[in-house]
């Protein structure tokens, strides 16, 4: 149930379109769809802001296009994430207004709702190898309705490159810092800038980083205050996060 259905509900109560005992037996009907292998749940939309979002990567085509079927027509806001080409394209057979966003891995309704925040969150990346996980959670933070901007490219073997944007880092509400190797750039960041930092490991680099291991534990580490640090590639997590924090 999304906050604008529940509204209309009390709004029909409220003007006797719907009796007490129909109001009552509505809101306690649990809030879960069953569809056999998976188990809905309709009311996170109320608690947390944002329907549920499906997690592709596990999942079978059709297992992702029965969910995404279910989700839009309750009519929720589509998201999935670390989708492939194959679960897009059982997803646009049930649903053909989906779009498929290549780089970032995400399935979305064809349109994004209009921003229910002002501030705005910026994704920095470290390189270029690290813009899957911004475009992930650039996708994502489009779907929550916070402003987004990104600046890419400006890890430390260059950090001319980072201090020449600072103030477009000055401007930022939240700040998502994305990188491998040895994840420095979160550190750097994180003692420039007075708003909270989200630090999202990569599991780009050669083999010491261990799959983004080393990058984990060197954000993990850091002296620079008013970092935080997501699981490695979460960058629908990083987002969530942000958009959380993005309160103005």
């Amino acid at each position: 149930m999304t906050k604008d259905a529940l509204k209309e509900l009390l709004k029909q109560y409220k003007t006797g379109e719907l009796s007490e005992s129909k109001i009552i037996a509505l809101l306690s009907q649990p809030p879960i769809d069953e569809i056999g292998f998976a188990l809905l749940d309709r009311h996170r939309e109320l608690r947390k802001g944002f329907p549920e979002v499906i997690y592709c990567e596990g999942k079978t085509p059709e297992q992702v296009a029965a969910i995404a079927a279910k989700i839009t027509a309750n009519k929720h806001r589509l998201l999935a994430t670390r989708a492939t080409p194959d679960h897009y394209r059982a997803v646009q057979k049930k649903i053909r207004k989906a779009r498929y966003h290549q780089m970032a891995r995400c399935i979305t309704l064809d349109t994004f709702p209009e921003p229910i925040r002002t501030g705005v969150v910026t994704i920095v990346t470290a390189g270029t190898s690290d813009m899957p996980v911004a475009e992930e959670a650039l996708i994502t933070l489009k779907c929550l309705g916070s402003p987004a901007q990104q600046v890419n490219d400006v890890g430390v073997a260059g950090i001319h490159r980072l201090l020449d944007k600072a103030e477009v880092l000055s401007n930022a509400s939240v700040i998502i810092v994305i990188a491998g190797m040895e994840g420095a750039l979160a550190s750097v960041v994180g003692g420039l800038v007075d708003v909270p930092v989200i630090a999202v490991p990569t599991s780009v680099g050669y083999g010491a980083s261990f799959k983004g291991l080393a990058a984990l534990l060197a954000m993990l580490n850091s002296c620079a205050s008013g970092v935080t640090v997501v699981n490695i590639d979460n960058g629908f997590g990083a987002a969530f996060a942000a958009h959380t924090m993005n309160k103005t």
